[in-house]
């Protein structure tokens, strides 16, 4: 009948949208996770400091007039340039500066665990300040996820020492090769937690800027400003990567937009506009793809090594993000009902 094949219809584009929603959610981690392997390829030209400057100021320029140019309202009040200056300062100006020293100072692979497991600071901060809770599948999910990055990241040396239950050899394994010099401040591993911890908060108080400010031009706002002094620092520390930047190549060129244009003036545009409106915890969870697009496209297009170690962290990774998104809520729906 007419009903049943407009049922039909309704059902379908619903599936359609549904569809297109999850694709939306996932994009900024896969964005981010390829800006990685473009980034790879651009650090031994430039410096990790100049490339965290190109993905905050130019991006966030460009995400500005991009909001403007659609009627978003500009920042307006002492309360909403407050906000986009605290946020400029936490997520911008903090995180990527604390990644760019961090980069320096510890091996990749411990790096980017450290890093992608800010979503367990994302959990304790979002139940502490806005009541977020996850069931026991949830907070298992996340151990999941932890356990999944391990496996993605860390050297088979380092896994087989912890299996043994070798702690310290683990750890010798990982950071084999870095100079950790003398004392904290030296270590990379130091900054690659605050660069965690930076982008946690600032996930976090995204809500709060929210209030103020359009989520979009929040964003851009803060890129822009928070990038600034990374770039300042940059211009008077590093003049040798300025005066050849016109050695760059094509494919150098194309990275930096790349990272600039797409892993972050969409990327964080995307993640920052989901973390207004939704669970942070659960949109914090995604971040564990990040490293699986990474790996997979430094497999797929600079014959990077994917081993099944690895491919079982990323179904790990998988089953720990299901169970965090999916199964988390059903408990949590159980309990309210």
């Amino acid at each position: 009948t007419r009903d049943d094949d407009s049922t039909r219809d309704d059902d379908s584009t619903s599936s359609i949208l549904a569809a297109l929603g999850g694709v939306a959610l996932v994009s900024p981690f896969f964005l981010w996770g390829t800006s990685m392997v473009a980034m790879k390829e651009v650090l031994p030209a430039t410096s990790p400091l100049f490339v965290a400057s190109v993905r905050l100021v130019p991006a966030g320029a460009v995400l500005v007039a991009w909001a403007a140019s659609k009627g978003r309202p500009m920042p307006s009040g002492g309360m909403a340039w407050l906000a986009i200056a605290i946020f400029a300062l936490i997520d911008g100006t903090a995180f990527q500066g604390c990644l760019a020293e961090g980069l320096q100072r510890t091996s990749a692979g411990l790096g980017s665990v450290i890093i992608d497991s800010q979503p367990l600071t994302v959990a304790v901060l979002a139940a502490i300040i806005y009541g977020e809770s996850l069931a026991p599948a949830g907070v298992f999910g996340l151990f999941l996820g932890v356990v999944g990055l391990l496996m993605l990241e860390l050297p088979k040396e380092a896994l087989a020492q912890i299996g043994g239950g070798d702690l310290g050899g683990a750890l010798a394994a990982v950071t084999a090769g870095v100079d950790d010099g003398g004392g904290i401040w030296d270590s990379g591993e130091w900054w690659m937690l605050l660069a965690a911890q930076s982008m946690a908060v600032g996930t976090v108080m995204v809500r709060w800027v929210c209030k103020y400010v359009d989520p979009v031009m929040a964003t851009g706002w803060h890129m822009a400003l928070g990038g600034v002094p990374l770039l300042a620092y940059s211009i008077a520390t590093e003049p040798g990567v300025y005066e050849n930047l016109d050695k760059l190549t094509a494919g150098d060129v194309g990275g930096l937009m790349y990272t600039s244009l797409l892993g972050s003036a969409l990327a964080y545009g995307a993640f920052f506009y989901f973390a207004s409106k939704g669970s942070l915890t659960k949109l914090s969870s995604l971040t564990f793809l990040t490293p699986m697009f990474a790996a997979l496209f430094g497999y797929l297009l600079l014959g990077e090594t994917l081993d099944e170690v690895q491919l079982a962290g990323a179904a790990v990774t998988i089953v720990g993000i299901y169970l965090v998104n999916t199964r988390a809520s059903e408990g949590q729906e159980e309990k309210e009902a």
